[in-house]
């Protein structure tokens, strides 16, 4: 058991997930996906979490694993071309997660999700959470342009606005 995370959980509120990611954030982040999806068959959802689950924390589970359980509640595998990607975030961990189904994996690798999460948790770390959220999905937005271009039959399934679990 991990006293010094379970510590860092307690401490941290959902007050501070509410300061970091603004309203004028949240709604930037929106934007930036919806303009974004105008260049890519891509579909993007971004997840904020302050701290994770008591019961979840307390079995271990990472930030990983939560992304994974959140691509499936909130339904991200469920779009027709699996081409659905999740950025989530865990303020209490300081992570930055993204799952891709797997439809975009086979095209785009891991190591280039790795790049665009370290440059949003070093944005993170100056505080600079607008900033880094768009950069970091206007780099998303990049990868899936050159793989998934956008064309006549791209569905718009999942919605743009950000959660705030």
């Amino acid at each position: 058991m991990d006293l010094v995370r379970i510590s860092r959980h307690l401490m941290t509120g959902s007050w501070q997930a509410r300061r970091a990611f603004s309203r004028a954030t949240l709604r930037s982040i929106e934007r930036t996906i919806g303009e974004s999806e105008q260049s890519h068959a891509g579909e993007i959802r971004f997840a904020v979490e302050a701290t994770l689950p008591l019961s979840l924390l307390l079995s271990g589970h990472s930030s990983r694993e939560r992304a994974v359980e959140l691509f499936s509640r909130l339904r991200i595998w469920d779009t027709e071309h699996n081409n659905g990607v999740l950025v989530y975030v865990l303020l209490a961990d300081r992570a930055v997660e993204i799952v891709a189904d797997r439809g975009i994996n086979a095209k785009i690798a891991a190591h280039e999700w790795e790049a665009v999460c370290n440059d949003m948790r070093l944005a993170y770390g100056r505080g600079e959470f607008k900033q880094g959220s768009v950069a970091g999905l206007e780099a998303i937005a990049r990868h899936l342009s050159l793989h998934f271009a956008a064309g006549t039959g791209s569905l718009h399934e999942l919605p743009d606005a950000p959660v705030v679990l």
